[in-house]
Order: C-alpha cells, then structure tokens, then sequence
C-alpha cells in the first residue's frame, strides 16, 4: 500500500523492512506489508480474514533496539522503525519454532497436499527430527484415555465410548469431517473460524499444558456435538487436523472453477475443486455477499449432481401406464417411462403443447397452456422460459416459486415504494444499530447471512430484536425475542406504530417530504394501543412499547423478513406494516436502514427481475401497460397485439385451472408442485388430469413422476450463465463439470422447444452449457436481450459480467459501480413519494377447534432446502438429518401421550402424514413444526391453498393440525 492508497487525512507509516524503505497503512502488521512487497515469512496462527493472535511464534521477526522478537502478524510498524525477518536471530526462531511442531505432528500432507506446516518447514528447512516427540497421551472425549502418544497408531478394537472416536485423536463420528487432532498444531484458526467469523461457538480450547487440546462443546465427539458442519474450521486449517470426511485434501484437485451457490438467496461465492471431471470439495471465495464463508449446504451438498438418481436421457410416458397421483413416489422411472432419443422427445413435447392449443381456444387468463419456471436455475433461462410461454401461447400464464414465498411482499413493495427490490443488501446490518427479523430463521434459512448478524451484535453491540412464534437459534443473541401468537403479525406490528406515532417518534421532516397517507395511517392505527393488542398477541404492552421506541430512536435500524411474514392470508398487510414502520421513523435510504425480504432460493430475485411473473414483463413492467408489451413484441419479434393486457394465472389458480380442465397442458423446469402446492394432494391430482406435461430436471421428482415427457437438464455446476441474489448483485455462475449422459442445458431445451413451436430463436445456445465466446451467441446473447428490456442492468453488459463477475443493480451505464443502497432521495413512484398502507386485523383462514387443536407451521432446515430433490440426494446433508420430524414443545408432547423419537401421526382437513416426534423447548406450546423437504411426510399435504387476496400467496405457515401417537396392532 502506498500513500496515494489510503483514505483521505490518513498519513502512511514509513519504516524499513529487511533494510528496504516501504510504506505502511496506520494499523497494518509487519507480515501484511511483508507480503506485499513480495518478501515471506513462516506464519501459521495467521490466517486473512481472522483475528491474528500471535500465538504460533512462527512469524516472530527482529526489530532494531528491541530485547524479544516480535509477531509480525499482531505487530503494527512504527516511524522510524527498522525490522528484519530473514536476521540470524529471527531465521533461527522461526526455524526452531516449526522444528518444535514437526516434532510432535505425522506428515501432515498425507491430509492435506498443501499443508502449511510441511510447507513453512521446508523454505525455512526446519528438520523434524531434530527434537523428540512428545509422550503426552491424547485426552479422550469426556475424559482422559490411556493408549499410544499423540501420533501413534489406533488399536483395533477397544471400549472408546463412540466407535468413531479412535485413541490418539482420530475422530470420524461426523459424516462431513474427519478430526486428527494429532495433526492439530493449536494455532486456534479453527476457534476464531468457528467463534468470531461463524459465531457458533462450538469449538474450544481444553486441559492444560501438555494435555490442551481442541474439543467441541464439553469435549464431545463432533458428530455429537451442537457444530452445524459449516465447514469454516476446515477452510481455517493450515495442516488437516479437521479435513473433510472424503479426504479430498490428500490430493491436489486437477481443476479450480469460481462460481456461486446453489442454494439460498445469499448468493455465497465458492470454488469448486474438481478432478476427473467430478466435484472433490468446495472452499468459500471472498464474494460481496460472503467473504469466504459458506453454510454446511454450500460446502458440503455439492455431490447431489453426481448423484446416480440424475436423469441422463429423455423419458416419455409408456402408453399403458395411466397418471396415477400415488405414482409421485414411485423412484423406478423403468415402471413409467421408456427413453427416447432428443429429437423424439423434444418433438412429443412440442406436438402435446400445440394440441393443447388447438383444441381449447385461448381465453385470456384461461388460456389452455402455463408453465412454471425455476428460481433455481439461471436469469437467461428464467428469462428464455417466460419468452417462450408468452410468445408461442399468447398468455402471461406463466409464474414461479415466489408466488409461494414472497409475492405478498412484493405486492406490498410496489404497493407502497413502487419497487419490490431490497432496499440494501443483508451485510448491511453491519452498520445497524438495530436490527428487526419478523418470520424469518436466517442461521437456518439464510446461514451466511445470520453470520454478519451475529458479528455485529458481538463486534458492535448491534441490538436484535427477534419476532417469532418459535424461539430459533439467533434467540440467545436476541436483545428481546418476541414469541407472539402465530397469525397476529398485524395485531403486533400495528401497535408499534401506534407507540411510534402517538408517542411522538415518527420522524415528521421525512415522512412531510418522502410520504403520502400519514394521516390516513395515524386514524386506522388508533385503535391498536399496545395494551389492547397485548391480549391478541400475547406480547406484554410494555415490551411492545420499549422494542418501538428503540426502533423509532436508533440512529440506523433494519428490517429483515421471511415467509413468516409472507406465506399468510394477511401477508401483504404484514408486509405494509413493516414498510410503515421503515417510512414514518425515516429508516430508509442509508446504510444500516431499510428493508430486506430475505429470498429463499438462488435465482428467486432473478427469476422475478427477468419477468417470470404473470402480472409483469421483465423488470416489472406491468403487461397492462401498452409501452411495455410494444417494446417486447418488437424486441422478440411476434406480432403486434401477441401480448395480451391482461395478468396471467398465478400458481395456485394455474394448479386449480389444471383440476377443472381449464388448463390443459404445462410446460414445468426445474420446479416441483407436486411437493411445493399448498394441499398437495389436489396439485397431484390436478397435474395428473392434464392432458399433456412437460418437465425438465435433473431428477425424476414427485411431479416428473406424473409427466408426459421427461427432459434431463443440467444442474448448477454444469452450465454458466447469471444469477441475482438476495442483495440485487448480479453475480457468473461457471460450468465447473460434464453433465451426465445426454442431460442438456434447460437454456437449450428452451430455445429446441422455441423452434419446434414456429418460433425463430437463433441464439445456438450450447447444449453442453457452456457460455460462448462472445455476446453475440448463446449466453451472452439472450443476457444482451434480456438487458434490452431492463433498465436496472443496463449499464451490465455480458463482457463486464465475465470480467467483475459480481455487480449489484440498479446500474445504469457501464462506469456505473451498480447501488447497494436505494431510494436515498425518492421512490420510483410518479410523485417520487412512498405510499403508507393501512393494514387491518383479520384471522387466519383456518383456526384450531376441537377436531385440530393445534396450530402447524412449516419451513426448512438447515441441511435440507426447497422440497429436497437436490439436498437428499447429498450424502452428507441427508446423513445428517436423514428423516422427517415434527417439532412440539416436551410440554405438548407430554400432554398429547408423544415420546421423542417415536412415530405420530399428523392430520389437517386435507391429509395426514406420520414422521417421528421431535422435542425442542423453543417450541410455543400447541404448535407443531414441520419441514417441507421429505416426501415421505410432505408437509404441504397438510397445509391449506387459502390465498392472500392480493398477492395470491396461499397460506403455508398456519393451518389447524392434529397430532396424535401412531397406533400400533
């Protein structure tokens, strides 16, 4: 760093390194300006990113005039400073100090290749030999254990308590990593990984002297301890102490690919590692959204692509085998289906399509073809797929999985800013003073992301306010948890601006300039007084009084929100209620402010951006709106009045057209309805009446089970192409590894069916997903197109995409850095002002009675995402938790005659299921939970189709339930 680098008013530090004159940063180590100028020194508790502590005394270095050597990791420069790493003195420190570890350790590159230790002692030539190794027995899980010195071979047999557990420190009880703790050379990086970056607080440092050792929780085996499998340990450690359980590290890895997760909307930056065309490992890449850091999902639930269950070549339906709804777990596709070749499978697709046409004329919304696209696939296929729906049927009857998550905030968001993006990105609760999270479980849902909740609230003091029915992990960090009674979100949340309002907090300058409607909102919310809403929601009036009053006086406060919020028949209220609150206390528009729906999906942000949504073309123009449907007519080239004015059917009302015969055929990629529709057993019966259905995975799902025809796609791994996170950054996903067999790009597949529909798509996107050489083919040309129509990228060209790979919209030109951070000034609104919604108190659809007495709410798991077709098809995520569960309170279960790990049956006005009890004290009473990822117990057979009345969500998170033992003959 030179002084032009640094901030204005800060003056650089000049001192001499190895008698060379260099330039320090106010605060900067020696060993970072070391390695800046290009000269190494040994370190092994140093690690970037990490606090350094200065432990290992590897790095040690000699400063002129000083008595000890110091650390050059946790050592700052001072003017006038003369420092050298290489001196006699220093050279022989460093050397004695690995020599010392070498002494003690195996040849750790038999566990990791590129081991840091073997590397550091063999440029300073350290010898392993020349000190002897220690006697001190390892210390055994939950106490001491006699048997061979750290490093000696493991007996065969033996009394330890866990069989994976092996004398001298091997530990395999985890089915993620392997510990060999006499590897372990206590540089702690694994501590810092798991307590100050990941905040998990599982890892620590045990026993004294020669005994001290790592230990998980109270010295538990890992497998039996509270780690989440996050994996940042791993990552953290320098010789293979703690490794992954495949032992990928032994070996260098042939080939490294950058790319992004897969899974939740963080949008996690990773490499894959692969050889022989196969993915090894995964390690977290420093991206705007992660900085390394990646979930137990992203690091370890890479091997679903190479799962033998892909499917590697088109499939059409038997003619003697009739759609049967219960064949939805059928896994043998030989009983259904017979393969085909691609151009007789394409052909069968688009000939069912076309005669679904000409049978039933269109009808505007009741247009006799729809399809559901994929938030889990790429911008230009999600964008490519709604193209095609509307330009070869005429209809906007198209949509996908964020009307079964967030279309009620999104139609709040336009409602009130005229915009439904975030308003700042999620690592903005780094500059939060307070932070509001409402039906959100985020160190489930959205790990990474909880990550930089729980640094600020240790780093900064940052105060979490935690509204949830269930007490959830991030709850012990909580400055106040807020269990109200599920289904009175707006019973709460209305007597916050009450005490806002009435209290004098509202922020008047900025609700007078940036607001329409505050008189309107101040008479509906008079009647919502903290003490008359405290009986409705079961939260004391006091409590609800000091969370507003902190929420109005913090200098920055933010709201995060999730499908508690959102998958209700209120959900738009919900959602205007957390708006208000934003608008009339002025928390919007700066760092550490404003709102973020947290997007459950990878793409699910870019999937809706690109327009697959009924009531909207690409970037949200509505398809009333007569300019927007000219521009798309002219850009895709159909003739004029091709689009239609009025919004198409949403998901549920698709599924519920398909079970009147109104729409007769589907075209589905990369979504699976069958397990995702509220009552599930009426989405199966209605995709099994269609006359004709297309689907396009990568595994024979539940509704792939009922298809006509079967198109093999390519997963994440296997195709490039843009992705949209959480936080609006547009981010290049690589192709990273072959696809199996014949399974094709859904891009191809989408533009092979195109053509075969009288469409003249000449993009030649590649079938092997591969991106193209240039914009002007493939890729790159349908994301040129797509921009086209798209004023928050237009400044994102694909040739900047490849070259920064990671650029955050709205970004209006080429030189434009892209905005974290909008509506500092105005909303995209016609008055440029923010529209304040009132909200009323109505009850959920369905309330328990004495028939179901208890209240259910579904979601995800940490391991497990979306219905499961990817995460238990991972060997890892699956074996860590294997089987469907439903969660109740001890107390519940007592009352109801369940014993933990014991069978129940669950049963709701539309199903029932049986899955084993589960207890978990964070459990309100007369509530259970169950996730919706195991389709032996699908969750979404017992959840109820209501809808929200304006967002058209259906009402997923609360329905009555009845829980009872399973009998036994």
């Amino acid at each position: 760093m030179n002084a032009r680098d640094l901030p204005q008013g800060m003056a650089p530090v000049a001192f001499t390194l190895n008698g060379r004159p260099v330039e320090a940063a106010p605060g900067e180590s020696i060993l970072k300006v070391a390695q800046r100028v290009g000269i190494a020194i040994p370190h092994l508790c140093h690690k970037d990113g990490l606090r350094s502590p200065g432990n290992c005394r590897a790095c040690v270095v000699e400063v002129a005039g000083e008595r000890v050597l110091a650390p050059s990791c946790c050592r700052a420069p001072q003017p006038g400073m003369a420092v050298n790493t290489d001196s006699p003195r220093a050279a022989a420190a460093q050397k004695t100090v690995l020599e010392l570890l070498l002494a003690d350790a195996p040849d750790t590159t038999a566990l990791k290749h590129d081991s840091e230790l073997a590397h550091w002692a063999g440029v300073a030539s350290a010898r392993p030999e020349r000190f002897p190794a220690r006697s001190q027995p390892f210390v055994g899980y939950n106490g001491p254990a006699a048997g061979p010195p750290q490093g000696g071979a493991a007996p065969s047999g033996g009394s330890d308590p866990l069989p994976a557990v092996e004398r001298g420190g091997r530990d395999t009880s985890h089915p993620a990593m392997t510990v060999n703790l006499d590897a372990c050379i206590q540089c702690t990086r694994c501590i810092r990984a798991c307590r100050e970056t990941q905040g998990n607080d599982v890892l620590g440092l045990a026993f004294r002297g020669g005994h001290a050792q790592i230990v998980f929780d109270q010295n538990d085996p890992m497998g039996a301890s509270t780690c989440v499998a996050c994996g940042e340990c791993v990552q953290a450690c320098p010789t293979g102490a703690i490794a992954p359980a495949n032992g990928a590290y032994a070996k260098a890895s042939q080939q490294r690919v950058d790319s992004v997760c897969p899974f939740c909307g963080v949008g996690c930056q990773m490499t894959y590692h692969v050889s022989n065309g196969k993915i090894e490992h995964v390690e977290g890449k420093a991206g705007p959204a992660n900085e390394g850091r990646l979930c137990v999902k992203g690091r370890f639930g890479f091997d679903y692509a190479h799962s033998p269950e892909r499917l590697t070549r088109p499939l059409i339906r038997r003619a003697d085998v009739p759609k049967d709804p219960a064949s939805v777990m059928q896994r043998d596709w030989r009983e259904l289906f017979r393969e085909a070749t691609w151009d007789e499978a394409l052909d069968a697709a688009a000939t069912g399509l076309r005669r679904a046409m000409a049978s039933t004329p269109a009808r505007g919304r009741l247009g006799p073809v729809a399809g559901f696209g994929s938030a889990k696939g790429t911008n230009e296929e999600a964008y490519l797929f709604q193209k095609l729906i509307r330009s070869a049927f005429g209809t906007h009857n198209v949509d996908h999985c964020t009307r079964l998550c967030h279309a009620s905030s999104v139609a709040a968001l336009m409602e009130g800013l005229g915009s439904a993006v975030v308003t700042n990105p999620l690592r903005d609760v780094v500059h939060a003073d307070l932070v509001l999270i409402i039906g959100a479980n985020p160190a489930q849902n959205h790990p990474v992301g909880a990550t930089w909740i729980k640094n600020a609230i240790r780093q900064r003091g940052m105060k979490l306010v935690l509204i949830d029915p269930r007490r959830t992990e991030l709850a012990r960090q909580a400055w106040k948890h807020l269990g109200f009674k599920a289904g009175t979100d707006v019973a709460l949340l209305n007597a916050l601006l009450h005490t806002i309002i009435f209290e004098g907090l509202a922020n008047t300058a900025y609700v007078e300039q940036h607001t329409l409607d505050f008189a309107l909102l101040k008479a509906h919310v008079a009647d919502f007084s903290p003490e008359a809403m405290a009986p409705v929601c079961g939260i004391d009036a006091a409590t609800l009084r000091e969370v507003a009053r902190a929420y109005a006086t913090a200098q920055s406060a933010m709201i995060l929100w999730g499908m508690g919020i959102s998958q209700h028949t209120h959900g738009t209220d919900n959602a205007r209620c957390l708006i208000a609150l934003s608008l009339i206390t002025g928390q919007i528009g700066r760092p550490g402010t404003g709102l973020h729906p947290l997007r459950g999906q990878n793409n699910v942000q870019g999937a809706s951006d690109a327009g697959l949504i009924p009531m909207v073309l690409p970037d949200y123009h509505r398809v009333s709106e007569p300019a927007a449907r000219e521009k798309a007519e002219r850009l895709w080239g159909v003739p004029a009045g091709t689009l239609g004015s009025e919004p198409g059917l949403t998901v549920v009302e698709i599924v519920n057209a398909a079970y009147d015969g109104q729409i007769r055929a589907m075209l589905i990629q990369g979504e699976n309805p069958a397990m995702s529709d509220p009552d599930a057993h009426h989405a199966r019966e209605a995709l099994a009446r269609l006359d004709h259905l297309v689907v396009q995975d990568i595994f024979l799902t539940e509704t792939a089970s009922l298809a006509d025809v079967v198109l093999p796609a390519t997963a994440w791994p296997e195709k490039t192409g843009s992705v949209t996170n959480t936080d609006r950054c547009v981010q290049l996903g690589r192709k990273a590894v072959p696809a199996p067999g014949e399974a094709r790009a859904d891009a191809w597949i989408t533009e092979q069916l195109a053509r075969r529909l009288g469409l003249g798509w000449a993009y030649d996107v590649a079938p092997d997903g591969t991106a193209g050489a240039d914009a002007g083919h493939g890729i790159g040309a349908v994301f040129e197109e797509m921009r086209a129509l798209m004023p928050s990228i237009a400044g994102l060209s694909w040739a900047r995409l490849q070259r920064e790979g990671a650029v955050t919209y709205p970004v209006d030109n080429e030189s434009d850095p892209g905005r974290p951070v909008v509506f500092t000034d105005r909303f995209p609104t016609p008055t440029g002002r923010a529209t304040l919604v009132p909200a009323a108190l109505t009850p959920p659809a369905e309330t328990p009675d004495a028939d179901y007495p208890l209240v259910l709410i579904t979601g995800r798991q940490l391991e497990h995402w979306h219905t499961g077709s990817m995460t238990r098809r991972s060997q890892v995520l699956d074996a860590v938790e294997p089987g469907p569960v439903v969660s109740l309170h001890p107390e519940t279960a007592a009352r109801l005659g369940l014993v933990a790990g014991e069978a129940a049956q669950v049963r709701s006005r539309r199903g029932g299921v049986a899955l084993a009890v589960r207890f978990d004290a964070g459990m309100p009473r007369d509530t259970a939970f169950i996730p919706f990822a195991y389709a032996e117990a699908a969750a979404n057979l017992l959840t109820n189709p209501a809808l929200d009345p304006v967002g058209k969500i259906a009402e997923l998170k609360y329905c009555a339930v009845d829980v009872r033992p399973m009998k036994t003959n």
